[in-house]
């Protein structure tokens, strides 16, 4: 019998150990805490009617060589997470005549949250690089669309990572080393 209870002690005992490792020091070790991550569910919450808030997004140039940021009104998201998913949905939407996106047609908006560090990790489908144009110009660009039009509307947004169907990919054509969260850039804007 007193092994019995001895082994049934071990047990609890290696199972709070691993649930402590997983919930609390992983997220300390890799620089995010569990409790003050935000995350967006795949699934938007409901636009309040109406309310909006001006965003600058960011379109290529006419000569194709720059961005161009273009103040639009976006969709009121309550807090960082879910007014930085209203500001991506727009972004990615396709653009209104003359305007050109940086970002490939059929793009969509997986998941995204921010970490307490100010971190945004971005999810797209697939079709943000098999839908690329190619060139480090255009690839330029697009980072850059996307990366500018959170750090530049979002002050609790300071760097952002580029995912593809949830996985972190190196680059997007070949070009923009991707295996980073990458800071607001302005100088690609006109």
């Amino acid at each position: 019998m007193t092994r019995r209870v001895w082994l049934v002690a071990g047990l609890a005992a290696v199972t709070l150990v691993a649930g402590w490792v997983l919930l609390v020091g992983l997220p300390r070790w890799y620089g995010r805490s569990a409790a003050k991550v935000s995350a967006a569910a795949p699934q938007s919450a409901p636009v309040v009617a109406g309310r909006k808030i001006k965003a600058r997004l960011f379109y290529v140039s006419e000569d194709g060589t720059r961005l161009t940021g273009v103040e639009r009104d976006v969709a009121f998201g309550e807090g960082t997470v879910e007014q930085a998913r209203r500001v991506i949905e727009a972004q990615i939407a396709p653009a209104a005549e003359p305007l050109v996106s940086a970002v490939p047609p059929g793009t969509m908006l997986r998941a995204l949250f921010v970490t307490e560090r100010g971190e945004a990790f971005v999810d797209f489908s697939r079709e943000l690089t098999t839908g690329h144009s190619g060139g480090s110009m255009n690839e330029l660009l697009t980072v850059y669309a996307i990366v500018n039009a959170l750090t530049a509307n979002l002050p609790a947004v300071t760097s952002v990572q580029l995912l593809v169907d949830g996985k972190q990919v190196e680059t997007l054509a070949g070009h923009v080393d991707l295996r980073r969260p990458l800071a607001k850039n302005l100088a690609w804007v006109q």
